[in-house]
């Protein structure tokens, strides 16, 4: 039996398969075996018609293929080569084990790629359990960004049997060991971003106080509301945060290509987070992600290390509202289904934009509210107090003025968050100020005499719950670290409690 090693999807992660082949005695036969897809089960015809296409001659005998642990579903048209690559070799004896092989063949066996290759073997590398592969030709501009694995790119069935064969490996092709990008540099670690502005605050006029709250988001990563009046610029503010995000690590870059292939586009490899901005029609399905065999990713896995914006937040199915509560909280979302059990990283900002009632004009001041008081409240007792106590940071928007002027650009903003990103890595932090645990607030975020009776006086004045006291000391540090502070004082624990939704 000989066998090379490929891979296929569980969920979000790669799982390593075995491909075995034997040929054995009985009446001529082609058998793949092994829980594999259609796509797998159509890959007979297209081996058989590479094969003979490049002089190979059937042996008359049963040949098997099989796919193992025969208990993962596999899929992917990435299988081919490594089959057909067994069944050509024959009685070769030399050393296959250790290489993972993948690609689509074409009849004339032209080895192409596959759009499953990139997620797949940055999970593979993620787990430490790939060091080298033959991969398309075609692929290797965008493999070859994935660190620590050696890639032997071929455009044809002959190139890979002649590169196993082979008893001195060819060069292999280069990697590229960083993104020609403006970086910061902590500890020898590279934290990529770009000063590029296609949408900038400078556009903003007045909403000081919003500006200051998208700023602290921004820097800590904390989640943020915004209630105002119908044009008061509640989703421009939204959807200029997501260029004055912290700067992004290499494994970071590639984690955001893998979510962009996985949506179905052509990874960009720069540092840019994704913003997601589901529709409030949207199903739970599509917004978490779902399917009856195979659970595929939504909205809220998607948006992972970016921005998820809820515009018109109240008119989002209370279903969905109660169900964001655990990302918010855990950072991470599972799909339960009969066949399968997925666990997504989900670590955003999330953002949501809402009016103050159903007509949006409570706060106005030249035109009337025309609710009442019971819609008022059916309205906002949408958001319940447990999904408003997982907000950290939200502001009610004042009306326009004539007055309002200009006031900061997107550039000035970007730096006090890079600047704030380097304090927080400079303490230590692995993770950004907003997903602090319980262990590292008491770590990172201690109080003296005077800041600890603040806090003792806002519990007993605003029933503030153990989450809530959590997320306004780690705000308080965000503002501390905004402020070149290395502790947190009272004015930043006041601006902190300011923010609190009561």
């Amino acid at each position: 039996m000989k066998q090379l090693l490929c891979a296929t999807f569980e969920g979000i992660d790669a799982s390593s398969v075995e491909v075995q082949f034997t040929a054995t005695k009985g009446l001529p036969a082609f058998t793949i075996v092994g829980m594999a897809n259609t796509a797998i089960t159509e890959s007979k015809e297209r081996v058989k018609s590479a094969l003979l296409s490049n002089d190979f001659i059937f042996p008359p005998k049963r040949l098997t293929i099989n796919l193992a642990p025969s208990d993962i579903r596999k899929e992917g048209s990435h299988f081919d080569l490594p089959i057909a690559a067994l069944i050509a070799l024959g009685n070769y004896e030399g050393a296959l084990n250790d290489w993972y092989v993948f690609g689509e063949l074409g009849l004339d066996g032209t080895v192409t790629e596959n759009t499953l290759l990139y997620p797949i073997i940055l999970s593979l590398a993620n787990q430490g359990i790939i060091n080298r592969a033959i991969v398309p030709k075609t692929s290797l501009s965008k493999l070859s960004k994935i660190p620590n694995i050696t890639f032997y790119g071929v455009d044809t069935l002959s190139d890979t049997l002649n590169l196993l064969r082979a008893e001195t490996l060819p060069e292999a092709t280069s990697r590229m060991d960083s993104f020609d990008f403006s970086r910061l540099i902590h500890h020898e670690k590279a934290y990529y971003y770009h000063e590029r502005y296609p949408l900038d605050f400078i556009e903003i006029k007045g909403q000081e106080h919003a500006k200051r709250s998208a700023l602290i988001a921004a820097a800590g990563m904390h989640n943020l509301l915004l209630e105002g009046s119908p044009g008061s610029g509640k989703s421009m503010i939204a959807k200029r945060l997501v260029h004055i995000m912290p700067p992004l690590h290499n494994n970071e870059i590639l984690e955001c290509a893998k979510l962009e292939i996985l949506e179905g586009k052509e990874p960009s490899f720069t540092p840019s987070r994704p913003f997601r901005s589901p529709h409030h029609s949207s199903t739970s399905a599509s917004i978490f992600g779902g399917g009856t065999h195979k659970a595929q990713i939504g909205e809220v896995g998607l948006a992972h290390g970016g921005i998820l914006f809820f515009d018109e937040l109240p008119h989002f199915s209370k279903t969905v509202l109660e169900a964001l509560r655990e990302p918010l909280e855990d950072r991470h979302i599972r799909i339960s289904r009969v066949n399968t059990k997925v666990t997504y990283d989900a670590n955003f900002l999330f953002v949501g934009a809402m009016n103050p009632c159903p007509c949006g004009n409570l706060f106005s001041t030249t035109t009337a509210c025309r609710c009442s008081d019971i819609e008022i409240n059916r309205y906002k007792s949408r958001l319940s107090d447990p999904f408003l106590d997982r907000i950290d940071l939200y502001v009610q928007m004042h009306a326009v003025s004539a007055e309002d002027k200009p006031s900061v650009s997107s550039h000035q903003l970007h730096k006090k968050v890079r600047e704030a990103f380097l304090r927080q890595k400079e303490r230590g932090q692995k993770s950004l100020n907003g997903a602090l645990s319980d262990a590292e607030i008491a770590h990172y975020c201690p109080l003296n005499t005077e800041t600890q009776e603040v806090i003792d006086q806002a519990i007993g004045r605003f029933g503030l719950s153990f989450r809530a006291v959590s997320r306004i000391l780690k705000v308080a540090r965000t503002i501390a670290d905004i402020e070149g502070k290395e502790n947190i004082e009272k004015g930043h624990l006041l601006e902190a409690l300011s923010y609190r939704k009561r």
